[in-house]
């Protein structure tokens, strides 16, 4: 595989990269980084043929948008193909309670959730502003669930839900800036599958942003959602391809599993799949960022980095040949299901 490949977005002709950058790294995860950092963060994004770039409003409350930015002010902007997202708005923060979120070093605001037109219009302008930039090719809306099931993935999909407001308010403004040539595609980003598969059937989608549900450990969206994707013409962006940590980690002590400690059971299976890795000489970090490709509505995947070392790290697994052998065992020991369909 090849970093730097292309996929189609969608039914308007708009091309990504099969690897993209996922930007909450930007926006100070877990730990800040430099201004400095992120200018060559790009800089070697650039150099490895990548030119996907996902940010959003939420990440670092303004910051991963700001810092990109800056970055961006020392490249050719016509480089990379940008996606950010409406649905959350950034306000002052008058609450003297620490953020829950898992951003450092962020500024005195808060983001409420606002699926109406006019939050959607000027949330692209204020991430247009943050930017430094006229356009973006890609807006998504973010989290119409509230994002009720990243802690818990199991918990009723429909349980909270922004959709009627999302297709009467939100939808229109952007399918008329798509009509327009202002963006070139429309999609959600969502840490679930089943209220995506609604919006697949009640609007005309490019694209979804579908983080930690279609992995080298989890492929439930195979049976309905996907192939409903390529019906409908809408391809997949894959985020969170290592499952929040332990398909990067490995089965170590402590290893995280969608944001949790990982259950005895994830920690056996990923055992399994790493003595595989192990004969094969295939790291399990290159498996995980290759399988999602063995589906054709995947697009791109959009691992997070925020140094040049990790860009080059993730192009190296990314690029690592993987033998057919290796996808062959996986599914004769009952690690993969006989009819996932893996890269060839």
């Amino acid at each position: 595989m090849k970093s730097g490949q292309k996929q189609r977005v969608g039914n308007h002709e708009l091309e990504v990269t099969q690897m993209g950058l996922g930007g909450t790294g930007f926006g100070n995860l877990y730990q800040s980084m430099s201004d400095q950092n992120a200018i060559d963060t790009l800089g070697a994004t650039q150099s490895a043929g990548i030119g996907y770039l996902d940010t959003a409003p939420l990440y670092g409350f303004g910051v991963s948008e700001t810092r990109l930015g800056i970055a961006l002010s020392n490249y050719d902007r016509n480089d990379f193909v940008i996606s950010t997202k409406v649905g959350y708005t950034l306000v002052e923060k008058t609450s003297t309670e620490p953020h829950n979120a898992p951003f450092v070093d962020i500024p005195n605001l808060d983001a409420i959730f606002d699926f109406t037109a006019d939050a959607a219009k000027r949330s692209i302008d204020e991430s247009l502003e943050r930017l430094q930039t006229d356009h973006v090719e890609i807006i998504l809306i973010h989290d119409p669930d509230e994002g009720a099931t990243l802690w818990d993935p199991g918990s009723d999909p429909f349980a909270v839900s922004h959709f009627d407001e999302v297709m009467n308010n939100v939808y229109p403004v952007l399918d008329d800036l798509r009509n327009q040539g202002v963006i070139k595609a429309v999609g959600l980003g969502m840490n679930q599958w089943q209220m995506l598969a609604e919006f697949a059937k009640a609007g005309d989608f490019d694209c979804f942003l579908l983080a930690g549900r279609y992995t080298l450990l989890e492929q439930e969206p195979l049976e309905s959602f996907l192939p409903l994707c390529l019906e409908r013409d809408v391809r997949i962006i894959v985020g969170g391809p290592y499952n929040s940590g332990i398909l990067a980690t490995g089965a170590i002590e402590g290893a995280k599993y969608n944001y949790g400690d990982a259950p005895e059971d994830v920690l056996e299976r990923v055992r399994g799949i790493e003595s595989i890795c192990d004969r094969h000489n295939v790291p399990l970090q290159a498996a995980a960022l290759q399988f999602p490709f063995g589906h054709p509505a995947i697009a791109t995947i959009i691992p997070g980095a925020r140094s040049v070392e990790e860009i080059q790290t993730n192009v190296s697994y990314f690029e690592h040949h993987i033998p057919a052998d290796f996808w062959s065992e996986l599914k004769h020991e009952s690690l993969l299901g006989e009819t996932v369909p893996v890269p060839a």
